[in-house]
């Protein structure tokens, strides 16, 4: 009994292990380190990642912010390789030349860009035990969701698909999830 449980400790760290190392969990633990990072914030800033190089795409405050994304992006276990392609946007460059900003409206609006949508749904995936949120890949375009991942049973599949369908900011979601073959 138990070498079963032991057995059963091991099999289910070394799945943990090899579904982190997946193009769509390295994607996952980048945007997630970007989002909690209070230099960076990731509220424009795009993650994709492909055999396991992650491509950082979108918009950054400072050369500061850029350097703190690909640092986190690089420190990420099971990263091999990081391209830039990020481009500094000072903040007072946007600013309005008169007139005050009402602070509760510029957060509103950060909420609604392309990855804090993507955060937004990649986290509830996460939180969700019904979701395998590691085996789901989001991206979000111009507010529309895209899911792509291959996953064991449909009631899964439609519980991931409500999720994304809850977010009020996405105006379209693209469903290109997959049964695994039984």
């Amino acid at each position: 009994m138990r070498f079963q449980t032991l057995a059963a400790a091991c099999c289910a760290l070394a799945l943990s292990f090899g579904c982190s190392y997946s193009d769509s969990g390295l994607t996952t633990s980048v945007k997630t380190k970007l989002a909690a990072d209070d230099t960076v914030k990731a509220l424009n800033i795009d993650v994709d990642t492909k055999n396991r190089v992650v491509t950082l795409k979108g918009e950054v405050r400072s050369q500061a912010e850029e350097a703190r994304a690909i640092q986190i992006a690089r420190s990420t276990g099971g990263v091999t390789d990081v391209v830039d392609q990020l481009t500094v946007v000072p903040a007072d460059a946007t600013a309005p030349t008169s007139g005050r900003v009402d602070d509760s409206s510029l957060d509103s609006a950060l909420s609604i860009t392309d990855p804090g949508i993507t955060a937004e749904i990649k986290t509830r995936m996460l939180a969700d035990p019904a979701v395998s949120g590691l085996k789901i890949d989001v991206d979000t375009k111009e507010r529309v969701v895209t899911l792509k991942g291959v996953l064991g049973t449909q009631a899964e599949k439609d519980r991931a698909l409500a999720i994304a369908r809850e977010n009020k900011h996405a105006v379209r979601i693209e469903d290109q999830l997959t049964l695994r073959k039984q």
